[in-house]
């Protein structure tokens, strides 16, 4: 048996540690610009460590979510703009948090690929950054995994993970009643659910994802790819003034599946449809795909990103107070004694 001069590396078998290396020391000024009370340690150890009471709980419960950006990701690689999907992985994770009560704290990411590209990474995981910023929690750590021959040349997955806490008894949904006002929040767009099918319509649509959108003065890719909407500041400031009973965030399932998840047993949901205009991306998509309004509503989110049941005496206030927070909100309807979602009107 004879043995090589040159001994094998990591790197011949196409694991770069220098370049995964280089990645932490550019991402590092990203990070450390999420900071916030609680944070203990900063990127590169083996744990990230958060003081609850440094942050101001004094009885606190944790909540944790964890998602990823589906096939939304398909588009950011093919068309290579991959600087905002960073945002709606954070924005997917924590906008799950805060309908549960909850304030995110901190944020740790999973970026895998099969062969490191840093400069792409790091534009990535700037985005991600720029969302925790966003959403007020700390980035303090992840895992960037380069798997050769585990994926094609040029493609990424991502997954995200965020922790929040609340003082214990002030968990959301609760006090949920009949009469209650459903206001609405205005997405961007698709936001990071459907892309699946809304892949499939450009397809038939004959065009590419760098053609004119039909919609907009963007690309198509361009425009498909706007980040899902941040609600975490605004909504946290309408809980924390009261009146707040539930909140739903319309990811996956849309308006009708959704909203049923924070309404208790017995109580549904009356929606006017003539209350809000959805962007025109819902309308191009619904008239490529000949799309009924019934699935619309049960796949994308329509134009609304966030709902909140709020208590009828309460609404004008929240409602002052979301807008002057920067949001588009619209009073779209009322929790009903009737179990199930029902719709009057028409959406496109």
């Amino acid at each position: 048996m004879s043995t090589p001069k040159n001994g094998m590396t990591y790197a011949d078998a196409g694991v770069d540690i220098d370049a995964g290396n280089a990645l932490v020391d550019r991402i590092k000024p990203a990070a450390k610009r999420t900071t916030r009370p609680g944070v203990m340690s900063g990127l590169g150890g083996f744990g990230a460590l958060f003081d609850l009471k440094a942050a101001g709980y004094t009885d606190p419960v944790l909540v944790a979510a964890t998602d990823g950006v589906g096939t939304k990701l398909r588009i950011a690689i093919d068309t290579g703009h991959v600087d905002g999907v960073g945002v709606d992985l954070v924005a997917m994770c924590v906008n799950d948090l805060v309908c549960q009560g909850a304030e995110p704290l901190f944020f740790l990411d999973y970026f895998a690929t099969g062969a490191l590209d840093t400069e792409k990474a790091a534009r990535i995981i700037e985005g991600i950054a720029r969302g925790c910023e966003g959403a007020g929690c700390a980035l303090i750590g992840g895992e960037t995994a380069e798997m050769p021959g585990m994926y094609p040349p040029g493609d990424f997955d991502l997954a995200g993970f965020a922790v929040g806490a609340m003082e214990r008894g002030h968990d959301l949904p609760t006090g949920v009643v009949a009469g209650d006002v459903l206001l609405g929040l205005a997405s961007d767009g698709v936001h990071s659910n459907g892309f699946s099918l809304v892949r499939r319509l450009v397809e038939v649509s004959g065009l590419t994802w760098q053609d004119d959108c039909p919609w907009s003065g963007q690309t198509l890719g361009a425009d498909l790819l706007t980040p899902t909407r941040l609600y975490v500041r605004p909504a946290l400031e309408a809980v924390r003034a009261g009146g707040v009973h539930a909140l739903a965030h319309i990811t996956g399932g849309g308006l009708t599946e959704n909203l049923p998840r924070v309404l208790p047993e017995g109580l549904g949901a009356g929606i006017d449809l003539d209350t809000w205009t959805a962007p025109p991306v819902f309308g191009w998509m619904a008239k490529t795909g000949n799309i009924a309004g019934a699935e619309m509503l049960k796949t994308f989110n329509c134009g609304l990103g966030m709902i909140l049941a709020v208590d009828a005496d309460e609404a004008d206030a929240l409602t002052a107070l979301l807008a002057e927070a920067g949001e588009d909100v619209t009073r779209i309807g009322a929790v009903t004694d009737t179990p199930g979602v029902t719709y009057k009107g028409s959406l496109l």
